[in-house]
């Protein structure tokens, strides 16, 4: 007990602004209801501790002394964006041979770089799923003591996989011995690297269910974990009240991590119509990074991607694309996942044309982003809308999403917990 309400007291830091006291208010345009929407017009905000207290129309306020009044009357407000796949350590430009030699607290570092970029580009919540050495959960807890600026993190720790496996370091010589932090084999030995993990900070959890496009020597779509050891580790997890994201390319794998009772399937490429109605009957939620193949086939050699990754990507990318398409038109819950650090991390809402393109509504890759990512979290009465009661996470953009998703790509005002990141405006 005393655990997850470490994790919770953890998650839940930052609700409070940094600069309390006074009153915020927020004038605008427009705001985009992410439930209804809507486009509620001439909108004004008010703000106490980082928290919304209200939202009303066509209203001014009356200041007291030491309030503030933010007007962005040419901008459209929106709930902060949320992105559910993040990997905050990794910088696509440096080849991974040279990632090899990157110490954690370096790690640390590009963590704290990318997270200050990330939540400039208007997302005020992120799941890191998977680092080494704790490092982003140290970021994440330098965010919320005020020490550095970034977004919301929840951190998974490193990720659990099998030895030789997509989470395992398969690129050094048998001589060095080297495993990856996260590798546990067996039911009881993946349930002590959960409790490893929550016992270093960790307020997500991560597992590799199959093999990945990245990885070295790993079939992309082939099942890693059996279901008893899926099973163990959301069973560890879930007493514990932690999400649980599987990476999941392949079907038999996809199937098998829904079974075991995961809260998200990760990349989730290969779906046939069972694996759909699986998700659909368990409630899963699928994170699918639909935008990263075109930087990856683009870019991927000039930044010292090998070419058997470059392969395993070209099988992925057009089946991952199709399997979205169809789990869209099925109704399966989904959420924002990019995979951020395959493409350059403030890049992350280049995704959601591409969402639209292969099947979304404006409105559903928006609310992918914002009130179903906050389901996930299980932060749905605190995160994801403006509305009273919740987290003042609000970005402003200038044009209208509803019509033209792709202005989700500029957004020129920030604010988390009430304290204002970014105006450009």
């Amino acid at each position: 007990m005393k655990k997850q309400l470490l994790s919770a007291s953890i998650a839940l830091l930052t609700f409070t602004s940094l600069s309390a006291h006074a009153t915020t208010y927020l004038s605008a345009k427009a705001m985009v209801d992410v439930q209804t929407g809507k486009l509620v017009q001439s909108p004004l905000i008010t703000i106490d501790n980082g928290i919304i207290t209200s939202v009303e129309q066509n209203k001014k306020p009356v200041l007291s002394k030491g309030d503030k009044h933010i007007q962005l009357l040419e901008l459209t407000l929106m709930p902060g964006l949320m992105d559910m796949h993040v990997h905050l350590t990794s910088d696509p430009t440096v080849p991974r041979s040279e990632r090899l030699g990157q110490s954690v607290p370096r790690m640390a570092i590009k963590a704290a770089h990318f997270a200050k970029k990330t939540l400039e580009a208007g997302f005020t919540t992120v799941r890191n799923v998977g680092a080494e050495g704790y490092s982003v959960i140290a970021v994440r807890d330098g965010i919320n003591a005020g020490d550095i600026v970034g977004p919301r993190i929840w951190a998974a720790g490193p990720s659990l996989g099998i030895t030789g496996g997509h989470c395992d370091n398969n690129r050094l010589p048998p001589e060095l011995k080297y495993t990856s932090t996260g590798v546990a084999d067996g039911p009881w030995a993946a349930r002590v690297k959960v409790r490893e993990n929550i016992k270093y900070g960790a307020n997500a959890i991560k597992f590799c269910a199959t093999g990945g496009v990245f990885s070295k020597g790993t079939k992309v779509g082939a099942q890693q974990y059996s279901y008893e050891e899926m099973k163990a580790i959301v069973d560890e997890a879930h007493m514990r009240d932690l999400p649980v994201a599987a990476h999941a390319h392949g079907t038999s794998g996809i199937k098998t991590a829904i079974k075991a009772g995961v809260d998200s399937i990760e990349h989730a490429s290969f779906l046939d119509d069972e694996a759909i109605a699986l998700a659909k009957e368990h409630g899963t939620w699928l994170s699918m990074d639909i935008y990263n193949t075109e930087y990856t086939l683009t870019f991927g050699e000039q930044n010292g991607v090998d070419e058997e990754n470059l392969n395993k990507e070209r099988q992925v990318s057009k089946k991952q694309r199709d399997s979205f398409n169809r789990a869209v038109k099925a109704g399966v819950n989904m959420v924002f996942g990019t995979d951020a650090a395959i493409y350059p991390h403030g890049d992350n809402a280049k995704q959601f044309s591409r969402m639209v393109e292969f099947g979304m509504t404006e409105l559903q890759a928006i609310q992918a982003a914002t009130i179903n990512s906050a389901k996930l979290l299980k932060m749905n009465n605190k995160l994801g809308q403006l509305k009273a009661g919740f987290a003042a996470d609000i970005i402003a953009l200038k044009g209208n999403p509803l019509e033209n998703i792709t202005e989700l790509e500029h957004i020129p005002f920030v604010m988390k917990a009430g304290q204002v990141y970014k105006n450009d405006f």
